[in-house]
């Protein structure tokens, strides 16, 4: 997995801030931005956080490229609809001997892994073959209807893999840009950086996190699984390891911070 946070709204605290102001003074246009200092804007974050005015937080995007993540893994980000998706296309990408993701559990265990690869090997052989199929099929149509030898060929494969792609497993390996509000980020946090999460997209949050506090730290300060800022939201299917949880951020909160 390899992630990377490739742009941010410029001054995202700050800008946060004036929106804060605008709700609770009578500044103007023209000052909304005076006077907002460092110890100024941390005061405005705070008190957001506090009240749980979470509405202001939005004018603030971070964008992300990540790659090295499961198929797995997009169809549970992509069920956060308050965020913006640009995945690359198996129907027109061609996925020439895939790279995938192997599960830790699974990658712990010899006779495990041995299947698991085998299972991969099997799904790119049948993949290329389900290709080779198919746009032998749909050239000679292209043919037929006039088409040039190159650009049949072309429009032969390009309809082939469309249709092949079915057969290729959840842990064929994708990469995408993400870009989501503050706000949205901190719903995603406290829901995937939970220990409750699937593994898989857990490490991708932490990840993520990692990089906007190091950029946004007082507005992140708060954010995280919900048992290091108040009590643990999973009832009775809580893990039982609040203060762990709690260290570790505060490990991640340190780190990032340097």
């Amino acid at each position: 997995m390899n992630v990377k946070l490739i742009a941010y709204t410029p001054m995202p605290e700050q800008l946060i801030s004036a929106a804060a102001k605008t709700c609770y003074s009578a500044a103007t246009v023209d000052t909304l931005l005076d006077g907002l200092d460092e110890e100024k804007t941390q005061s405005y974050l705070t008190m957001l956080t506090e009240i749980g005015h979470e509405s202001p937080i939005e004018h603030a995007s971070f964008t992300f490229a990540i790659e090295g993540i499961s198929r797995s893994l997009l169809a549970q980000i992509t069920r956060h609809r308050m965020a913006s998706f640009s995945v690359q296309s198996q129907r027109y990408v061609r996925e020439h001997a895939f790279e995938f993701v192997i599960p830790h559990e699974i990658e712990a265990i010899p006779e495990a892994k041995e299947a698991f690869l085998k299972a991969m090997e099997d799904d790119q052989k049948t993949y290329e073959n389900l290709t080779a199929i198919l746009q032998e099929r749909h050239m000679q149509t292209f043919l037929a209807e006039g088409c040039s030898e190159k650009e049949a060929r072309r429009k032969a494969e390009k309809k082939a893999i469309e249709d092949a792609r079915y057969v290729l497993p959840n842990a064929c390996a994708t990469k995408m840009v993400m870009t989501a509000n503050a706000r949205s980020l901190y719903n995603f946090f406290r829901l995937r950086c939970c220990n409750r999460a699937q593994w898989e997209i857990r490490e991708l949050a932490e990840e993520m996190y990692r990089q906007v506090y190091a950029v946004a730290p007082t507005l992140f300060r708060k954010a995280g699984p919900s048992c290091t800022c108040g009590t643990c939201s999973e009832g009775k299917m809580s893990c039982g390891k609040a203060q762990e949880v709690r260290e570790k951020y505060e490990r991640i909160r340190a780190e990032a911070g340097k």
